[in-house]
């Protein structure tokens, strides 16, 4: 069953949306060569804290990190280590956060001293897709148009897009009706409402679209090992236009 949040619901989902987004810009910010992703997980502890607002990711199913933090081949879930950042990285920072109840998820990927014009080009499109995606996000449309236009967006550029991790509903917990594909035709799938609100999350692939999930039992990574990049927000459905509840406004953390 698919939530229809209240105005209520959805203003608190705003501020949970936009620290959220904050912080995960602030820690985009902070990254540099040499700098181990088990730091920015420590930044990302200090923020929430200073915040006064809960990781939503420490603990679930287990999860030990306070952010998800996936480095080139990664594609999600990677957990934050001793491992450095180098320069010719693209790193994807996955931050999600609580706040009065209500769950605000995002993610966006770095290029540090990216020089590579195909993995330039895929973080670009990868971000891309993510509007695509949003752009469908309204009443009148289905949500496989949403998934659909970002596929589109992918492999319209010669990329592929992950199949076995999809984006989702999000609300008072992390994962809510629907699952939402990056793949699929258009037209399918439950009419697009107001107040539903929604996690989209491409993630999309320089090479082959096949994944897997490593030892640790949660770091999923590309088969054949080449890069992929990772975008996500949180939107909330309109009339007319989707509403982007992890849109960091002009907010900054000190």
């Amino acid at each position: 069953m698919i939530i229809i949040k209240s105005r209520e619901d959805i203003a608190k989902m705003r501020v949970a949306g936009r620290c959220a987004r904050v912080i995960c810009e602030t820690l985009a910010a902070h990254i540099s060569p040499g700098i181990t992703t088990k730091a920015l997980d420590t930044e990302a502890a200090e923020l929430m804290r200073n915040q006064g607002v809960q990781s939503a990711f420490l603990g679930y199913r287990g999860y030990p990190g306070t952010i998800c933090i996936s480095v080139n081949e990664e594609v999600v879930h990677g957990i934050p280590g001793p491992r450095r950042i180098a320069v010719g990285d693209i790193i994807g920072i996955d931050v999600g956060v609580v706040v009065d109840g209500f769950n605000g998820d995002t993610a966006l990927t770095v290029m540090v001293g990216v020089t590579d014009p195909d993995v330039i080009r895929l973080v670009e499109v990868t971000k891309q897709a993510l509007q695509s995606g949003i752009a469908q996000a309204h009443v009148g449309r289905r949500l496989s148009d949403v998934s659909h236009a970002i596929e589109q967006t992918a492999t319209a550029a010669g990329f592929s897009v992950v199949r076995d991790f999809v984006g989702h509903g999000i609300g008072r917990k992390m994962h809510e009706d629907p699952q939402i594909p990056n793949y699929g035709p258009a037209g399918k799938g439950p009419k697009l409402l107001a107040g539903m609100t929604l996690a989209i999350e491409p993630m999309v692939n320089l090479g082959g679209a096949e994944v897997c999930v490593l030892g640790d039992g949660w770091t999923v990574v590309t088969r054949d090992r080449r890069p992929s990049a990772h975008f996500e927000h949180t939107i909330v459905v309109g009339e007319t236009a989707a509403d982007i509840l992890t849109d960091s406004g002009a907010e900054k953390i000190a």
